[in-house]
C-alpha cells in the first residue's frame, strides 16, 4: 500500500473550503504587495503605476486597490490613491517604535548629538543587506541629506551599515560579497580584499566613515548598537564634504552609541527579569 493510500479523502465542501481558502490567500499577497508597491512609486500612484509595479493584471489590481481604500488602509484621490494614515499607526506598533524601546531610547542622544553638530543625524537597523533608517534629525538650514525615514540604502556603501556589518552580522557580509559590491558613486568600495580590510578596521575603532560612497558630497561617521555582542542598529552624523570633518565627531558619535547600547541593554535585562 502506498503513502497515497493512506491520505484521507476530502469531502467536497472540504475541497471547495480549501480552494476557497488559497484563493483568500492568494488575494491577501496580491494586496500587500500592492501596499508595498508605494515603498518604490512613491506616497500617491495610480493604477496603471501600481499594476506595473506589481506585475498585477490592471484589473485586478484596481478591485484589490479599492477593497484597501474601503478598509481604510489607502484613501482614493480621483484616480489616484495614497496611504492612509492607518498605515502609518500600524508602523508604528512595531517592537523598535513602542516605549521605552530603540527609538526612544535613542531619541535623547541623537538629539544632543543634532544639536552639538547641528548636521544630520540618523539611527538605522540592518535589514538584510540594507540599512533601513528609522529615525532622522534634520535642521531647517545646512545640506540636505537624500534619505527619509523608512528609506534603504546598501549597507555595503554606507557609513552605518559598514558600522553594523563587522558586529555579529557575518551571513550579511557574505551575502553582500556572493551578490556583489554594490556602487552607489565613484567612492563606493568594489574590491572585496579592500571591503573586508575596511570592515576589520571598523571593528577595530568602534567606528566607520563613509566619505562620498553613498552620495556624492556627502561625509558621514557611524557607531554601532551592540546588545549581547552583535549590533542590532546604528547612528550616525552626516554633513558636506569639505565643510564637515568626520573624525572630530567620531568619539562623540561612539560615546553616544555606547551610552544607547548601555541603556538597551539595561532595558532588555528588566524585561527578561519582568522589572518593566
Amino acid at each position: 500500500m502506498t503513502v497515497i493510500d493512506h491520505m484521507p479523502t476530502q469531502s467536497r465542501s472540504e475541497q471547495a473550503a480549501e480552494a476557497a481558502d488559497s484563493t483568500t490567500m492568494t488575494s491577501v499577497t496580491k494586496a500587500l504587495k500592492l501596499l508595498d508597491a508605494f515603498r518604490r512609486t512613491g506616497p500617491v500612484a495610480g493604477v496603471s503605476d501600481l499594476a506595473r509595479a506589481t506585475g498585477l493584471p490592471k484589473s485586478t489590481a484596481f478591485r484589490l486597490l479599492n477593497q484597501l481604500a474601503a478598509s481604510g488602509f489607502l484613501n482614493r484621490e480621483g484616480t489616484d490613491y495614497r496611504l492612509d494614515q492607518h498605515v502609518f499607526e500600524l508602523g508604528n506598533c512595531v517592537e523598535m517604535c513602542t516605549p521605552g524601546d530603540l527609538r526612544s531610547i535613542a531619541a535623547p542622544f541623537l538629539s544632543d548629538l543634532f544639536a552639538h553638530s547641528r548636521t544630520v543625524v540618523h539611527l538605522a537597523v540592518l535589514d538584510g543587506t540594507d540599512v533601513l533608517y528609522v529615525d532622522k534629525i534634520q535642521g531647517s538650514s545646512g545640506v540636505k541629506v537624500p534619505t527619509v525615514v523608512g528609506g534603504r540604502v546598501p549597507a555595503s556603501c554606507s557609513g552605518l551599515g559598514k558600522a553594523m556589518l563587522p558586529f555579529g552580522h557575518r551571513d550579511v557580509v557574505e551575502q553582500i560579497l556572493h551578490d556583489g559590491l554594490s556602487r552607489r558613486t565613484r567612492h563606493s568600495i568594489a574590491a572585496p580584499g579592500l571591503f573586508i580590510a575596511e570592515l576589520q578596521r571598523v571593528r577595530e575603532h568602534g567606528v566607520a566613515f563613509d566619505r562620498e560612497e553613498a552620495a556624492l558630497g556627502l561625509t558621514c561617521v557611524a557607531a554601532p548598537i551592540i546588545w549581547g555582542g552583535r549590533s542590532i542598529a546604528a547612528i550616525s552624523t552626516s554633513g558636506p564634504t569639505g565643510r564637515f570633518d568626520p573624525g572630530m565627531l567620531a568619539a562623540r558619535v561612539k560615546a553616544a552609541a555606547n551610552e544607547i547600547s548601555a541603556l538597551y541593554g539595561a532595558h532588555q535585562r528588566g524585561l527578561e527579569r519582568g522589572s518593566y
